[in-house]
């Protein structure tokens, strides 16, 4: 594998702008690099945390996944050629696990066929190698402003994700399709996570009249959702309180 190019330009050590974060936190940004070449992955490192960042080092893909398993990361710079589990292997199950976070794939110089199949993986961009350490600043830089963006539009419990904008609703990977109805009433939901919602407050925001105590409108939407949400997943995120309402809870 290619090593890593150098820019002869010094590095800015200025921290990324909290606005652009793609979680919006004001704390420093966490980054994963898998790159099973030591000095590679060690000068990558060395490289963003003078930028400020907070970053972890895995060198094969079985520890990376264990560790994306069970870590808040805002970016995972991943290579394709890995001992044990390669790159689009994690990234694959990273995405059918519901893990949405944003991926830079690095690829050897060429191989236009791994770089497609990263980014119909879901990967968010590419590099190829070898690399200059300021292009990799740039993408990231690019990755986490379409991140800021695309998360304000993105309401997500647990597994389930609902885009505002392009109205897909996807539970892991599986894509659900919602009537107009069944999208404004799991949107109201999803609003208000683990808040319990009543029949009234949910009939005058999503049908925009007053309840009628006879109808069991909301009930049957309720139930039609569920059949498409929650249907063959171990966990069930919409929830009825007796004698009160509804509410969606991971």
């Amino acid at each position: 594998m290619s090593i890593l190019a150098l820019s002869a330009q010094a590095l800015n050590a200025s921290i990324i702008p909290s606005s652009i974060n793609p979680r919006d936190r004001e704390d420093d940004v966490h980054v994963l690099v898998v790159e099973d070449e030591k000095k590679i992955a060690s000068r990558i490192q060395k490289e963003l945390e003078a930028q400020q960042y907070i970053v972890d080092v895995c060198h094969n893909g079985n520890d990376a996944l264990d560790l994306i398993r069970v870590s808040s990361l805002d970016l995972i710079i991943l290579d394709i050629l890995l001992p044990g589990r390669d790159g689009l292997s994690v990234l694959r199950l990273m995405r059918n696990e519901g893990n949405h976070t944003p991926v830079i794939i690095v690829t050897a110089r060429g191989d236009v066929t791994e770089r497609i199949e990263g980014l119909n993986l879901g990967a968010d961009d590419y590099l190829s190698k070898p690399f200059f350490i300021d292009e990799l600043l740039a993408r990231i830089r690019s990755v986490f402003r379409r991140s800021s963006t695309e998360g304000r539009n993105i309401l997500s419990v647990s597994d389930l994700s609902l885009n505002l904008i392009t109205r897909e609703v996807k539970r892991t990977s599986e894509e659900i399709f919602l009537s107009r109805r069944e999208f404004a009433l799991l949107e109201f939901l999803m609003r208000s996570p683990g808040r319990v919602l009543t029949r009234i407050q949910i009939c005058e925001q999503v049908w925009n009249y007053h309840f009628d105590p006879q109808t069991n409108l909301v009930d049957v939407y309720i139930q039609r959702l569920r059949a498409k949400v929650d249907a063959g997943f171990e966990t069930e995120l919409i929830q009825t309180v007796r004698g009160v309402g509804y509410k969606i809870d991971g």
